[in-house]
């Protein structure tokens, strides 16, 4: 089927979506998203039928009536059977209402057959479908029909109850299974916020059988949540970014799947306006998915896992800035890369601290002093203890850190200096004897040694940060004790709680980090 969509501000030209089964709508707040699925709906005409548990499970408010819409068939319904007349006000029962007359009808057509000796098969209605369904969601409850009205049960409990007692994600799912089946041949079907009401542990199973009961039908997701707009399978997703009034058009794309960019991912950037910053960890658990958004407020910081997940992140999402136009930028641990490395990272858009990984952000100078003055507490005096145990460590693991260093930089050098051609083996193995001749791992070792020492007998702190892997750090510094919290988990949402309230302290540590990735002033300048 063809969708027509809304005229597109700045070009004559009337897009059209051939075959299109599945089609989701995103946008920010205020973006005119809304306004564009209305316009849809006007282009479709008489194909048109909509559908919002939202706004079916609560009392009519409008006056205006779709054709063919529920509404529109319950009132019908109503003209044509005043003796059957019912006085629903909400569009669930109005749906209910159809349902069960017409089944009454179904029954007593077959009753009719049966009287004049016919043999027919008992007719499968609507809400039989409707009712299996919607068993199959729920496994622990039964829909009986008694009286001509549904009631409802659960297993192992003899109380049956009539449909104002089911939660409201048990009538969304009611509703939409039922209403679906009501739409016209060859519909688009436009579904308001297709989340509301239903837990996302079964909401895409959900859509995926609905979508199967009308295979005729072109279906128009209107919705804020992106993992459910990624989860459509033959989907074709439309970004409306900004609405017109005066020309009544919108700036809007198709969007591209082609990127290697993970598709969630891509749409929930989308969703937003700002710049995006990528970083590794995750939302809940790592110290960079919570520490970073309070850092860089003025971007969407978005954690994808693996640090190799965020450089190949950036370059699909910047290959594709003519279509966004947003900004973006990584950030990823520095490890154990040498200046080399993090000079090429950094050209690449990634960002790389001037520490070892995120827990030595937590231990810089201005970070610690600015906790220290916030909790009362002499800031000189904490920072030079906390100074002398992290040298201290280092000092006890000085050979086993330049080790580690080592083999990074030989893993990388044979990575890079073996990517080569051969003609034979023989090749391959003189080259690899004298791939160890010119990466000369001891010399690098001992220089090394040397290097570290020089921080000890300096009192270099921060260049200590920036070689000094070593996750036990934070606690064994005794940081948190000293600061009078409990642990490294108290010390971390202390940082964290300071950031969000704001004030001097939170300006110190913003600036602090900001300053160890280098930056003076905001990335877009």
């Amino acid at each position: 089927m063809e969708l027509l969509l809304p005229k597109k501000t700045n070009s004559a030209e009337q897009l059209v979506l051939k075959d299109a089964r599945q089609v989701t709508v995103i946008g920010a707040n205020g973006s005119g998203k809304t306004r564009f699925c209305n316009q849809i709906m006007k282009l479709c005409g008489d194909k048109a039928f909509r559908l919002c548990a939202m706004r079916a499970l609560f009392p009519e408010t409008r006056s205006e009536v779709m054709p063919g819409s529920i509404n529109d068939i319950f009132n019908k319904l109503n003209e044509s059977n005043p003796l059957l007349k019912s006085l629903a006000n909400t569009e669930f029962d109005k749906l209910v209402h159809i349902m069960l007359t017409e089944e009454f009808h179904d029954l007593m057509r077959y009753k009719a057959h049966l009287l004049m000796k016919e043999e027919l098969d008992v007719p499968k209605t609507k809400l039989d479908t409707t009712v299996k369904m919607w068993q199959e969601v729920f496994p622990k409850n039964k829909v009986l029909r008694e009286g001509g009205k549904l009631v409802f049960k659960n297993e192992g409990n003899a109380d049956r109850y009539s449909s104002p007692r089911l939660s409201d994600g048990e009538k969304a799912v009611l509703y939409y299974i039922g209403a679906v089946q009501f739409a016209m041949p060859g519909a688009v079907i436009l579904v308001d916020d297709p989340e509301s009401f239903i837990h996302t542990s079964i909401m895409t199973t959900l859509w995926n059988v609905i979508e199967e009961i009308r295979p005729d039908c072109t279906f128009v997701y209107n919705t804020h949540n992106l993992d459910f707009a990624s989860s459509r399978i033959d989907n074709r997703c439309v970004w409306v970014k900004n609405y017109d009034p005066a020309n009544q058009s919108w700036d809007y794309e198709v969007m591209n799947s082609s990127s290697h960019l993970s598709e969630g991912i891509y749409l929930d950037i989308l969703g937003s306006r700002k710049p995006v910053l990528f970083i590794e960890g995750d939302d809940t658990h790592s110290i960079d998915g919570k520490l970073y958004p309070l850092i860089f407020r003025e971007y969407t910081v978005k954690p994808l896992g693996s640090c190799n997940k965020v450089i190949e992140s950036v370059r699909s999402f910047n290959d594709l800035q003519s279509f966004h136009q947003l900004n973006s930028w990584g950030i990823v641990d520095r490890d154990r890369r040498d200046d080399k490395e993090v000079e090429y990272l950094r050209a690449k858009k990634i960002l790389v601290p001037g520490v070892a990984e995120v827990e030595n952000i937590l231990l810089l100078e201005g970070v610690i002093k600015a906790v220290a003055r916030h909790r009362k507490k002499d800031s000189d005096e904490v920072f030079r203890r906390v100074k002398g145990a992290v040298m201290r460590m280092f000092d006890n693991q000085l050979k086993q850190q330049a080790l580690q260093h080592v083999r990074h930089r030989v893993k990388h050098d044979v990575e890079v200096r073996i990517d080569k051609r051969f003609t034979n083996i023989g090749a391959l193995e003189e080259h690899m004897i004298d791939l160890v001749k010119e990466i000369d791992p001891r010399t690098t070792y001992d220089n090394l040694c040397r290097q570290f020492h020089t921080y000890l007998n300096k009192g270099d702190y921060a260049q200590v940060l920036r070689v000094f892997n070593q996750k036990n750090m934070l606690p064994d510094c005794n940081v948190a004790g000293l600061l009078g919290l409990e642990d490294k988990k108290a010390y971390i949402n202390a940082v964290l709680n300071i950031l969000k309230s704001g004030g001097p302290d939170a300006e110190a540590i913003r600036t602090t980090i900001k300053a160890c990735f280098g930056l003076q002033k905001p990335l877009l300048e």
